[in-house]
């Protein structure tokens, strides 16, 4: 990788770092807001996932369009002031109904940050390094995540919840000019045996093209299943840390956001590097290697949720938050290949549609929806069986990235 890629690779993770600190902040902040603004686990998962994925969800074609046809880095900074200035909108909520708009508005904000980012690493990198620099940029994922929640649960903890969505708000606008000025747009299709057409197709094309592929959509509904836990977790996790094991909200903070780091980044550099390393040789392996890692998640989840010590529990946890994440790399790398140039970024927002739509908007609504109606027999144990009952997303999304691969060689773009 020369500098010039890896620097703007670098840039690209510290604004996907925001768009998860923004993104999953709220996860640690639910427990002073539930008990600020009297609210239930059915509208805390509310808030969190449906609240952001709607507008995240719907936004995020029209945008990966223009990116098809415009400036990706001008959309890209954008999109980061929009969502960052929302954020810290969040902070002046003083019900459920206005933090549920303040979170419309960040996921207004965010449908124009990741799509248009996919396409732009597709051509700063040639096509045996993609899964790992897809890897690298998904880095932001459990970095941003991480940062959320310790930073949320100090800010929380020491001042007010509603300073930590201040905080984070305001440095993200401070940080969307640094990247319009550092990132430059590269030419499309520059790495790949047929350039970009010079009109770039109409969505409907598009939508044709993938109809076409049926790897594409066993692949958004698998990664959709896997994102249902996933985001349930990210989300839960700490209020889990503070009822299950009488946590405070600093320390609930450490924990979790420790388990994020660590396991996530393992995770993730895993997953692209078997990619790059195996893929190649046999396309498949993009999609049987995440399918392994989500089946492989359910045993650990099974001990490390049931753990009656914490000790246990952190390091037990370290190995599925790695397996659960590990598909991103390989995954996105093949999407990437499953379109021409000139549509990976609309592509791309269509899977993302798929998946956030159901992993954001569902999951952590559903595990929250469960855990109260567990409540009256469980109690504050109610998240853990709630959690533990998630774990069978991971295997249905195995199984859809397995068929996902029967197909995969038939639908790749030479």
């Amino acid at each position: 990788m020369s500098d010039g890629r890896v620097r703007v690779l670098l840039i690209l993770v510290l604004v996907y770092t925001f768009n998860f600190i923004d993104r999953q902040i709220v996860g640690i902040l639910a427990v002073p807001i539930k008990a600020e603004l009297g609210l239930t686990d059915t509208q805390l998962g509310l808030m969190g996932g449906l609240a952001f994925a709607l507008f995240y969800t719907g936004l995020g074609i029209p945008v990966a369009m223009l990116a098809d046809r415009f400036s990706r880095t001008w959309i890209i900074t954008g999109a980061l002031t929009i969502w960052s200035a929302m954020t810290a909108v969040c902070g002046l909520a003083q019900n459920f109904g206005q933090l549920f708009l303040a979170r419309l508005g960040v996921g207004v904000g965010e449908a124009g940050g990741v799509a248009p980012a996919y396409s732009l690493i597709a051509d700063c990198f040639p096509a045996h390094q993609r899964a790992r620099a897809l890897s690298i940029y998904s880095f932001g994922i459990p970095i941003g995540s991480a940062l959320g929640i310790v930073f949320g649960g100090l800010i929380a903890s020491h001042i007010d919840w509603r300073w930590a969505f201040f905080a984070v708000g305001l440095a993200g606008i401070a940080i969307a000019p640094v990247f319009r000025l550092s990132v430059r747009e590269p030419p499309r299709g520059r790495f790949d045996a047929a350039p970009a057409a010079q009109q770039p197709p109409g969505l409907r094309l598009i939508l044709v093209t993938l109809t076409s592929k049926p790897s594409f959509w066993l692949v958004s509904l698998g990664a959709s299943c896997s994102s249902m836990m996933g985001y349930g977790l990210f989300f839960w996790l700490p209020s889990f840390f503070v009822r299950s094991y009488g946590l405070t909200l600093l320390d609930a903070s450490l924990y979790f956001g420790a388990i994020v780091l660590v396991g996530g980044l393992v995770g993730i550099w895993a997953g692209g590097w078997l990619g790059d390393r195996f893929g190649q040789a046999k396309r498949t392996r993009y999609l049987t290697i995440p399918a392994l890692a989500f089946v492989l998640t359910v045993p650990f989840y099974l001990l490390g949720i049931l753990s009656p010590t914490l000790v246990l529990t952190f390091f037990v946890l370290l190995v599925p938050t790695a397996l659960g994440l590990a598909w991103l790399g390989p995954v996105i790398s093949a999407i990437q290949h499953l379109v021409r140039p000139d549509m990976r970024a609309t592509a791309s927002a269509v899977f993302l549609f798929i998946n956030n739509l159901i992993g954001i908007g569902i999951g952590t609504w559903a595990i929250g929806a469960l855990s109260d109606m567990l409540s009256l027999r469980f109690g504050d144990e109610s998240l853990r069986y709630s959690i533990l009952a998630g774990t069978g997303f991971y295997v249905i999304a195995a199984s859809l990235f397995w068929l996902a691969s029967r197909w995969l060689e038939r639908d790749w773009e030479a």
